[in-house]
């Protein structure tokens, strides 16, 4: 209604021209800039309980920060994590981190993206000035709301509203809505001609899957790799040990329903531990004859990221850990053996800087460097999120 009655002015003062066009729409976005927005958002009221797509009120963006309409989304083994209680979470909160959308206004002081442009949301920020990001291998940076989670803004404060109550974000991203705040340090633009509805997932799964192979382990050609956990992030991993010519890929899991789509993607192995009469590792042991060269955890349980770890070579094996376990869960290993030269790393993103790396993976992508395609199984409308978990929970995306 605003941008009409502006072009009937201009019109009819015969003054219509493309700096006035500037000006029109400059007045339009300081105007929507300063507005509540009114949106769907999916809400998490309390731990365990469904989620409830409900109005929620979301405030313009303050100097520093980002208001996203959000386009697309991917659900992350974290976010059911989260809606599980199994970390510290403040509730009720709106979750998602895994997101692509496009700038729909900006606070002071934003100067890396401007209303219009395509972006990811980033899990992970990237400052650029601590102790981290200033490291040349440093990735998880120290503005970061992963653990722990406060579930607000870098000032303190909410930017979500619904009956009244104040609503927690969820990594500062919060996708599960049509329009986010984020930190400007939490947004990454991407290419124009990236198809938001695949590349969402370069926000997690990718660059934390793919990119501890290519990126964290290095994993090298010839070399045999075990993958513990082949949901989408193990799916990621077991390309990114493919592309880096791994040689034999044995994946691990319970639930043998992945198992075709998993050789389909590389991996020449399956093992169900439940089907087996000794631990897996011992069994990984034997297949090997002397280990794997590289072994990688993508389920989160100290058992595993154990099993891992004695699935590799004793001398040069490199063990990389990527699930998340809840906070304050111990894992013993062996001290007797830790002398030997094995490696054991953790990894977040696959050590990419954030901001820095992302928009480089949705380019390799655009260009068939990569081939995130597989990774989707399903995609779905925002209304039937519901639906989109009961797949993930029966292990069918």
């Amino acid at each position: 209604m605003i941008f009409l009655f502006l072009q009937i002015i201009a019109s009819k003062c015969h003054l219509y021209d493309q700096k006035l066009n500037v000006i029109t729409k400059c007045v339009i976005l300081l105007f929507l800039c300063q507005q509540t927005i009114i949106c769907w958002a999916a809400i998490a009221w309390t731990k365990n309980s469904p989620l409830s797509i409900e109005k929620v009120q979301v405030e313009p963006p303050k100097a520093g920060e980002v208001r996203i309409k959000m386009t697309s989304s991917g659900i992350c083994g974290t976010d059911d994590h989260a809606l599980k209680g199994l970390f510290p979470l403040n509730f009720p909160l709106i979750p998602g981190h895994e997101g692509a959308g496009i700038v729909e206004s900006i606070g002071e002081g934003v100067n890396s993206v401007k209303p219009g442009d395509k972006v990811l949301t980033l899990p992970v920020p990237q400052c650029r000035e601590c102790s981290a990001c200033m490291h040349p291998k440093g990735n998880f940076c120290e503005k970061q709301d992963v653990v722990p989670s406060s579930g607000l803004m870098l000032d303190g404060t909410s930017r979500f509203t619904c009956r009244g109550e104040k609503i927690y974000h969820f990594f500062r991203t919060s996708t599960f809505v049509e329009y986010t705040v984020v930190p400007e340090i939490e947004v990454a633009k991407i290419d124009d001609a990236a198809p938001m509805d695949k590349i969402c997932i370069i926000s997690c799964e990718v660059p934390t899957g793919y990119g501890a192979a290519v990126h964290s382990a290095k994993v090298t050609p010839g070399s045999t790799c075990v993958v513990f956990g082949l949901g989408g992030i193990g799916s990621a991993i077991v390309m990114g040990c493919k592309a880096s010519g791994a040689s034999r890929i044995i994946g691990i899991d319970i639930n043998e329903e992945k198992f075709p789509r998993a050789r389909a993607l590389g991996v020449t192995d399956c093992i169900n531990p439940q089907k087996l009469k000794k631990p897996v590792q011992e069994v990984v042991m034997e297949m090997t004859g002397i280990g794997a060269d590289f072994a990688f955890e993508a389920i989160g349980l100290s058992d595993t990221m154990v099993a891992a770890w004695e699935s590799c070579h004793l001398s040069y094996g490199v063990c990389v850990i990527t699930g998340v376990a809840p906070p304050n869960t111990p894992f013993s290993l062996d001290g007797g053996n830790a002398f030997t030269g094995r490696t054991l790393k953790g990894t977040c993103l696959g050590d990419y800087k954030t901001r820095d790396s992302f928009p480089q993976l949705v380019t390799d992508y655009l260009q068939n460097k990569i081939n995130i395609d597989p990774l989707i199984t399903h995609q779905l409308p925002f209304n039937q999120l519901h639906k989109a978990f009961e797949l993930y929970r029966a292990g069918k995306a």
